[in-house]
């Protein structure tokens, strides 16, 4: 039965679960260049555009990377387990610890392309945090890069009313970060919620985050609120889905 469905799968199919089942074998390590269209042509006999969708399946799936005029490679990147529960935890930065330091442990984590300022928010954002339409807050846009690999790209919208004249609206928030400033400024997360979709990138995030072509992102937009119930921030993350994965560990 298995070998009649996999004679029935479309060719560039068949040639990609080869290759991917060679990565998994190790045949092809991680830096390791695959064979190219015109080899693949030769050692299945099939047309160019087979070949080429055949690699494509592969770099949508996140195994491989186009260099421009190199070729295709298998990719060395270690994914990040991000671990969605453990990494807000108040015992987390509350002690002055990064969120960050969770998934990251001891990789090399670096955060750039740095923008604070103060905007007027999108009625979206504003009914969220339950400001007037059209009012001004804090909005702080990041870029984070692992490994030398860009990984994430984050913008926060905070109530001017709370953070203004804080270090919350300086570019390097301090120990624990914005959560840790919050909470000096008496308006600590106490709740958080998360609303996960995947898409595909738009044109600068597929630049930010140096996208190969077809890789879809995971949009993640965390809410915090403070005991009495108001949200204090609104963080809408955009990732690269073929570098994370993500770890959900609760109680029954």
């Amino acid at each position: 039965m298995t070998s009649q469905a996999s004679s029935r799968q479309p060719k560039y199919q068949r040639i990609a679960d080869a290759l991917r089942a060679a990565i998994q074998a190790g045949e092809y390590g991680p830096g390791d260049r695959l064979p190219g269209e015109n080899d693949l042509m030769a050692m299945y006999d099939v047309a160019r555009m087979t070949a080429r969708q055949a690699l494509g399946v592969l770099q949508n799936e996140g195994l491989v990377e186009a260099r421009k005029g190199a070729g295709v490679f298998v990719r060395g990147f270690k994914p990040l387990r991000r671990r969605g529960i453990e990494r807000l935890a108040q015992e987390q930065w509350g002690a002055g610890r990064s969120v960050w330091s969770v998934d990251a442990e001891d990789r090399v984590l670096v955060v750039d392309q740095v923008e604070v300022q103060e905007e007027t928010v999108s009625d979206p954002v504003a009914g969220v945090l339950g400001v007037p339409a059209g009012s001004r807050v804090w909005v702080r846009s990041r870029r984070f890069v692992l490994d030398g690999k860009p990984v994430l790209v984050a913008t926060s919208y905070l109530p001017s009313d709370i953070v203004a004249d804080s270090a919350i609206t300086q570019a390097d928030t301090g120990p624990g970060g914005t959560y840790a400033r919050l909470a000096e400024l008496g308006h600590a997360p106490a709740r958080f919620r998360e609303e996960i979709r995947s898409r595909m990138p738009s044109a600068d995030e597929a630049e930010r985050l140096a996208l190969s072509v077809g890789t879809p992102v995971i949009q993640i937009v965390r809410t915090a609120f403070t005991g009495d119930g108001r949200a204090v921030e609104v963080n809408e993350m955009t990732l690269d889905s073929a570098s994370y994965v993500l770890e959900y560990d609760f109680d029954a």
